[in-house]
C-alpha cells in the first residue's frame, strides 16, 4: 500500500485532506480527498494513489453536480426511461438535487452532503418514500460517474436513505365485496368497479383499458397500457406498463356481464 501519512493534513474546518498527483492527458494534476476521519481519508487516498499508479485517472472534467446530473439525464438515462419516469427523474433533479448541490464540483460531493440533504427534506415535511426516490435517482447517476472514471466511488452508497413504513392494507371480505357490487349495480362505472374488484387490476390499468384489449367471447383481457398521474401538476398520461405487468387475465362471468352491459350502453348513447 502506498505511503500516505505525509500526504494528509487537517484543515481549519476540521476535515482531513489527502493530496496526490495523477497523470492526465493534460499533464500531472493534483487531486484531493476529504473526510471527517483520518483513517477513512488514509484508506481512500491509498486506493486513489494505487489507481493512479495503474493509469486510472478520475477526473470530473470540472463539472458541477448540477451540470453532471442534467447531462446524465439527457444523454444516458433518458433512453431507458418511460415518459413518466423521465418526467419524475427530471423533477427530482431540478427540484431537489441541483438546488442543494448546484455549484458544488462533482468530485467534492460527499456522503455527508447527501445525508444532510435527506435530513433537510425530512424536516421540511417530505415523505420518506419521496426522499428514497431522490436517493434512487442520485445513486443511479453517480454509479455511472464511477463507471466513467469521473469519480472514484459513489458517495450515495455510503448514505442510509430513510426507512418507509409499509401501511397494512385490509382487503374487503366476501360479504363486503358482495355489498359493494350490489351498490354499484346500475352505476355508469359499474364495469370499472367490477373489473377492479374481481380481476385485481390496479386502478391505472383498469382506466387504461380499451375495447381492443378485451375478448368477451374468450373471457379474457390484455393489460397493455395504464393511465398515470404525473407528479406536481404534470397531468394524466397513458403509458406502457413494465414488461412484468403486461399480462392476459381471465374474466369471471360477473365481469363479462358488466362489460357487455357497458358496451351496449355505449352503443346506445353514440
Amino acid at each position: 500500500m502506498p505511503a500516505t501519512g505525509d500526504r494528509i493534513t487537517k484543515r481549519k474546518d476540521g476535515l482531513f485532506q489527502g493530496m496526490y498527483t495523477a497523470q492526465t492527458p493534460d499533464g500531472p494534476k493534483r487531486k484531493y480527498i476529504y473526510g471527517r476521519k483520518y483513517k477513512e481519508v488514509e484508506k481512500r487516498l491509498a486506493e486513489a494513489m494505487g489507481d493512479a499508479a495503474k493509469g486510472f485517472v478520475f477526473d470530473d472534467e470540472n463539472q458541477t453536480v448540477a451540470q453532471y446530473m442534467e447531462r446524465w439525464l439527457e444523454d444516458s438515462a433518458r433512453g431507458d426511461l418511460g415518459y413518466r419516469a423521465y418526467h419524475n427523474y427530471k423533477l427530482q433533479i431540478r427540484r431537489h438535487i441541483s438546488p442543494a448541490f448546484g455549484r458544488l464540483k462533482l468530485s467534492k460531493l460527499t456522503a455527508a452532503h447527501i445525508q444532510s440533504l435527506y435530513a433537510a427534506k425530512l424536516r421540511d415535511g417530505l415523505k420518506p418514500s419521496s426522499v428514497r426516490y431522490i436517493h434512487a435517482v442520485l445513486h443511479r447517476a453517480l454509479e455511472q460517474a464511477v463507471r466513467f472514471h469521473l469519480i472514484p466511488f459513489n458517495p450515495a452508497s455510503r448514505v442510509d436513505p430513510p426507512k418507509v413504513r409499509q401501511e397494512e392494507i385490509t382487503p374487503l371480505d366476501a360479504e363486503q365485496a358482495r355489498k359493494f357490487l350490489a351498490a354499484a349495480r346500475g352505476d355508469r362505472f359499474e364495469a370499472l368497479h367490477v373489473i377492479s374488484l374481481t380481476v385485481g387490476l390496479r386502478m391505472g390499468e383498469a382506466l387504461g383499458l380499451r375495447w381492443s384489449d378485451i375478448d368477451l367471447d374468450a373471457k379474457t383481457l390484455r393489460v397493455n397500457r395504464q393511465l398515470q398521474r404525473m407528479r406536481d401538476g404534470g397531468g394524466l398520461v397513458f403509458s406502457e406498463p413494465k414488461n412484468a405487468s403486461r399480462r392476459t387475465v381471465d374474466l369471471p362471468q360477473r365481469a363479462v356481464e358488466a362489460l357487455r352491459s357497458h358496451r351496449k350502453k355505449q352503443m346506445e348513447d353514440s
